[in-house]
């Protein structure tokens, strides 16, 4: 295979054959690790690239084809090879819903599906009307391959297309062209750079994060480019002890994962009590103060004696590599931020969109500022527009939604992306975002939900009543329902059940609280036209939120 030598993938398939029989990436699965080299990697890859060479007329480079299924060594090698060969590649979320797999695979047209696993194809086969070829991994991987592939390269053309909900609830596919993502790995990389120092060993990662997410996509790429051994994670319920397998020098996180460890080693703390649990609770009020600075002498004491004596045991619990957490996908709490920090484990933070191949800004390793999510990458322009919109432009844009011009147009104007979410930028640079102009609602997991759609069906199973779903930058959903009908707890509870019987795990609402008096425009919670505020309802019933969420969170 030859290509220009600054294609991400040529990058890859050098680095690749580079490494020869040293291990690039390997599954953990229970105490076992399944590791793969570098020159296995490849020949999966042309094993891959072969059989679809061989499928001649039926998939030729420009024809889209969905990938489904969970992250492996095989779904990595599937995706890099259809990428040599020219074919848009449409990946799919393995725990969403069939239904809404269906409508993707429809829209965009796939001329063909490879799929890890039968029972994840019947399901989206039971789901299609007309359902293009589906092929099965073990079918890939058991073909002949060739001596010698050919490599499809064109820095313009379409490589992937990745689906994100927008409010209206109808998931839009955002093309992302090869020289789209030849920027952005040109730029991960740098920062990693920035943040390893000079090269020596291979970098250790761990990966967890679903490969149908642009973040973890780009993440997975650039660790591929680089000398890099990457542990993909086979059980999110066993994250934890993955984790001390892999031992990672950094990791891509999401905000929900790194609460749930930060919930855990407080939980932990408390339940030893004694002495070590006053000691960290000073210290931590201490720091949390004003990191110590104008603290009393027992309180600088306290922070002294955990920096030196408590912080690295629960450093060295999280990983005796780990010189930084890597957070994006969802606002990440200051608090959370500075818990890490005060542990000595630099939290860096990344904004962006799948719109702008996952990337906008960085933060800089030596410059964190708890709250902010750091500096526009170099080679792409931020601003402020209208009612504080962030707008960029650069060679990280997308090329528009798959089929949907006029959806394009609304955020692609004059040259810039209108990101639909509000921001700041300090003096030295530094990007915070404080909110969004759309009501999407985007969980601390990452995942992106359009409330509307939801908040409409609940309301079908309780006439006359008005709903509004919350939860961003939370773990769920919960609903507000202002049952006008007088429809009981019982009542909403049984509409619940029955909504969330066939809704995907991050869509499910959890909770609800029911509001006794009608939303009116009289009380300032709804428009003149009659809609939602949604600001002022969130902030008159806070109080009953934040007590749903804590009581969910204690049981």
């Amino acid at each position: 295979m030859s290509s220009p030598s600054n294609d991400f993938l040529f990058i890859i398939l050098r680095r690749l054959g580079e490494a020869g029989d040293a291990t690039v990436i390997q599954e953990i699965r229970g105490n076992e690790i399944k590791r793969t080299s570098g020159k296995e990697l490849l020949a999966m890859v042309n094993q891959a690239a072969s059989f679809i060479e061989a499928q001649g007329p039926r998939l030729r480079s420009g024809d889209r084809c969905a990938l489904l299924g969970p992250n492996s060594i095989r779904w990595i090698a599937v995706d890099l090879a259809l990428m040599i060969k020219g074919i848009i590649v449409v990946p799919l979320y393995s725990r969403q819903a069939p239904a809404e797999l269906a409508a993707m695979v429809r829209d965009s047209g796939a001329s063909a599906i490879f799929c890890d696993g039968s029972e994840l194809g019947s399901a989206l086969l039971d789901a299609l009307r007309e359902a293009p070829r589906t092929t099965l991994f073990d079918e890939i991987f058991e073909s002949q391959p060739a001596t010698s592939i050919s490599m499809s390269h064109n820095p313009a053309r379409s490589l992937m297309i990745i689906y994100t909900s927008g409010t209206s609830g109808i998931a839009k596919g955002v093309v992302l062209t090869e020289a789209n993502v030849t920027f952005m790995l040109s730029r991960t990389s740098a920062a990693l750079d920035q943040l390893m120092g000079p090269r020596g060993a291979p970098e250790r990662v761990f990966h967890w994060t679903p490969l149908n997410f642009a973040a973890s996509w780009i993440s997975l790429l650039t660790s591929l480019s680089r000398n890099t051994v990457v542990s993909l994670s086979t059980d999110l319920t066993k994250l934890a002890d993955e984790m001390k397998i892999a031992a990672p020098n950094y990791f891509l996180n999401v905000p929900a994962l790194l609460e749930r460890v930060r919930a855990k080693i407080e939980e932990s703390i408390r339940a030893k009590g004694g002495w070590i649990a006053s000691i960290f609770a000073r210290a931590k009020r201490t720091y949390f103060a004003d990191a110590g600075t104008s603290a009393g002498f027992v309180d600088r004491a306290a922070l002294a004696f955990a920096k030196r004596f408590v912080f690295p045991t629960i450093r060295k619990s999280l990983g005796t590599n780990l010189k930084a957490l890597i957070c994006g996908s969802a606002p990440l709490s200051v608090e959370t931020q500075k818990f890490f920090m005060m542990l000595g484990i630099s939290v860096l933070q990344a904004y962006g969109l799948t719109e702008t191949t996952a990337i906008c800004t960085l933060d800089d390793p030596a410059n964190v500022e708890p709250g902010y999510v750091g500096l526009a990458i170099p080679g792409i322009e931020m601003k402020l527009g209208e009612n504080q919109e962030v707008l960029v432009r650069g060679p990280n844009i997308f090329s528009g939604y798959w089929n949907l011009p006029e959806e394009t147009a609304k955020v692609l104007r004059d040259g810039w992306f209108h990101t639909g979410d509000q921001g700041e930028m300090n003096a030295r640079g530094n990007w915070k975002i404080t909110g969004r102009i759309k009501n999407l609602i985007i969980l601390n997991s990452g995942h992106n939900i359009a409330p509307e759609p939801l908040e409409e069906e609940l309301a079908t199973h309780l006439p006359g009543a008005q709903v509004m779903l919350t939860g961003n930058g939370r773990s769920y959903l919960i609903a507000l329902v202002a049952a006008n009908s007088g429809a009981t707890d019982a009542g909403v509870r049984a509409a619940l059940d029955k909504m969330n019987e066939r809704l995907p795990h991050y869509r499910k609402i959890r909770a609800f609280h029911r509001i006794s008096e009608p939303l009116t425009i009289e009380s300032g919670m709804l428009t003149a036209n009659g809609k939602l505020k949604r600001d002022a309802v969130a902030a008159k019933f806070a109080p009953e939120i934040e007590k749903l969420y804590r009581k969910r969170e204690h049981e």
